[in-house]
């Protein structure tokens, strides 16, 4: 018997768990209306790409929001329906015209964000179709929203993150390790039998078939883990007689 793979160990082991305390904390728009709140810090978060941005309500609670492109401290953000299209205000998407870059899209009316919240990412919107909006995700795909969903005017802030190389393995050390992950990351072909499923042999390959099964267990369960399909798709014979 084998020992305990990297996907065993990453379970259980604490060397693989998020540094959670250093986070500064959840940021999601506030579930308010009809308020002017004030920037007063911008911070850095090490498992975020884009900066955070602290801001106060006028209830004197205070919230941490994802940094649009062009705010900065002291700076106001309106929140509501009726706000103009600056950098930073959060609205309906049924309140912003056409080819408007938004950011921090709700997927549902009040979840508080959940797509375009990458360092220098936006959306676009693209059309209105009833009580539907469909905008353009980073990706180049278009989904319709509920135009009750909110977001935020502009881009997200921490553009060109990926121009600069990371230069030191150091760098990128430290950089996973705000993740939750390690590195170097090595490969199972490069391994010993022992350590991986994919190891051994006279040259690195893997010997045998690369999927695995859904219910597979967690010694085995490692290259394509259930796939829809593999390999290069093959051309049906009425295609090639067109």
């Amino acid at each position: 018997m084998g020992k305990r793979i990297r996907a065993q160990r990453k379970g259980s082991s604490p060397r693989y768990k998020v540094s959670s305390h250093r986070f500064p904390g959840k940021n999601r728009m506030p579930r308010v209306s009809d308020t002017v709140a004030e920037v007063t810090e911008l911070v850095h978060s090490p498992v975020h790409t884009a900066p955070l941005a602290r801001i106060k309500l006028p209830s004197g609670d205070s919230e941490l929001v994802v940094a649009t492109e062009g705010i900065s401290v002291g700076s106001t953000i309106a929140i509501g329906d009726n706000v103009s299209l600056r950098p930073g205000n959060v609205t309906s998407l049924a309140n912003i015209p056409e080819g408007t870059a938004i950011n921090n899209v709700e997927i549902r009316p009040g979840d508080g964000g959940k797509l375009s919240r990458t360092a220098g990412n936006a959306c676009m919107v693209e059309a209105r179709l009833g009580d539907k909006v469909r905008i353009r995700l980073p990706s180049g795909k278009s989904k319709e929203l509920n135009g009750k969903c909110r977001a935020t005017i502009g881009v997200l802030a921490g553009h060109g993150r990926l121009e600069m190389p990371l230069r030191t393995a150091g760098a990128a050390h430290y950089k996973a390790k705000a993740r939750g992950k390690l590195y170097p990351h090595v490969s199972g072909v490069a391994m010993n039998p022992v350590d991986h499923p994919h190891g051994g042999g006279n040259h690195q390959a893997v010997h045998g078939p690369n999927s695995v099964s859904r219910n597979a267990p967690p010694g085995k369960k490692v290259g394509n883990i259930a796939p829809r399909r593999t390999g290069r798709g093959r051309v049906r014979a009425k295609d090639e007689e067109v």
